[in-house]
């Protein structure tokens, strides 16, 4: 939702009467008085920031972006090519797994339509960026993400926070865990970063089931014919130079390195923040501020975060060009407070520690995840 569709189709509220709402004909009127208002705050907000402008597109930025990853994905190639069967070559792995990176961070911006004013065009980006660049699907990707944007941190809503090896909320732990796995959810934490070296062959593996699944994929063909040609091609080439076992070490440095650097930069944002009940009513400017944590930072930090510092502002306007990000945070930082939302931020260092003591916390199996004066104010009443 960009600021020009806020203006025309304010965040939708519960209609009142809703099942689960218990309360008296007089609370409703207020209720509807609180709705209206919290609705007219995210406007308002709305409309400051496109009279700043802060909604243009930022074309010559963008292309540059793109010409500068091109060009230093060609580079490695050449690179790994001229090096040939040494074990330097783990340099090279090491580097590409961070170009790797900011390459997902383009197609990221393209995803959430922020290059371009087509949607057509920014899909075709994103296929060319995340496909054929970076052996991602963007189908897959696309449908995951969105689901987290429009509810983040809630419960059997938002995909990030599904239980698997690590537990996020003791909602998961009304099945009891013995033997290794009690062992395992206590310590989640610790094990949480290690276990990031393996996310980057979980995304790839991700993507690939989705593409050649039976699910409803947009522009299949484009996607196998992309995926197909950047893997295959990526593979024939690293064990045509290498011996066996050194391209096998090539890619786990490749793989481990750009898992743990995506894993990285999106722990910070929401994890180890309130968790919403899944019946839970929140209106969409405490929805996307109170669960969003940004990190602090200089220029360094925007970019290895690819901008992802500033995550309440992108989750508030999640089709804002990522320059501007850094302009629009103290105007929005100054109307949360003006408003009593509370504003997270903190940093980097600070939110990996955050996010280690959550899992473990969880682990633990505290007895509600909800107790948390953000998450009780919007649970229903029964």
């Amino acid at each position: 939702m960009d600021a020009t569709t806020a203006l025309d189709n304010p965040a939708p509220t519960p209609a009142d009467g809703d099942p689960g709402d218990a309360r008296p004909a007089t609370a409703g009127r207020s209720v509807r008085g609180e709705r209206t208002r919290q609705t007219s705050d995210f406007t308002a907000l709305a409309r400051m920031v496109q009279d700043a402008g802060l909604m243009r597109r930022r074309y010559a930025w963008y292309w540059t972006q793109f010409v500068v990853l091109t060009a230093l994905l060609v580079g490695l190639v050449a690179a790994f090519v001229v090096i040939g069967a040494s074990w330097w070559q783990l340099l090279v792995a090491a580097a590409l797994a961070v170009v790797l990176g900011q390459v997902m961070f383009l197609g990221h911006d393209a995803a959430h339509r922020q290059i371009f004013a087509s949607g057509r065009w920014n899909d075709w980006a994103s296929l060319v960026i995340a496909n054929l660049y970076a052996g991602m699907s963007y189908g897959w990707w696309q449908h995951k993400h969105s689901r987290h944007h429009a509810k983040p941190n809630q419960v059997d809503a938002d995909p990030d926070i599904e239980s698997g090896v690590l537990v996020f909320t003791t909602e998961d732990l009304d099945r009891p865990r013995t033997g290794v796995k009690a062992w395992f959810a206590k310590r989640q934490g610790w094990f949480f970063f290690p276990l990031l070296l393996l996310e980057g062959l979980n995304l790839h593996i991700s993507g690939v089931r989705t593409i050649f699944g039976r699910g409803e994929v947009k522009r299949r063909p484009v996607e196998i014919a992309f995926v197909t040609l950047r893997l295959g091609g990526y593979l024939a080439l690293v064990f045509w130079l290498l011996p066996v076992g050194m391209a096998f070490a090539f890619l786990g440095v490749q793989l481990g390195l750009f898992g743990l650097y995506m894993g990285a930069v999106f722990a910070p944002n929401h994890k180890g923040m309130p968790i919403v009940p899944k019946n839970a009513k929140v209106d969409f400017l405490r929805r996307q501020v109170l669960m969003s944590r940004n990190v602090r930072g200089g220029r360094f930090t925007d970019w290895f975060t690819g901008g992802l510092n500033y995550q309440v502002e992108h989750h508030l306007f999640p089709s804002m060009a990522r320059p501007h990000l850094r302009r629009v945070q103290p105007m929005v930082r100054e109307f949360c407070e003006s408003r009593g939302i509370t504003y997270t931020e903190t940093t980097l260092m600070g939110s990996y520690a955050i996010v280690i003591r959550y899992l473990n916390r969880v682990g633990l199996a505290a007895r509600d995840p909800f107790q948390c004066p953000l998450t009780l104010e919007y649970r229903s009443a029964r």
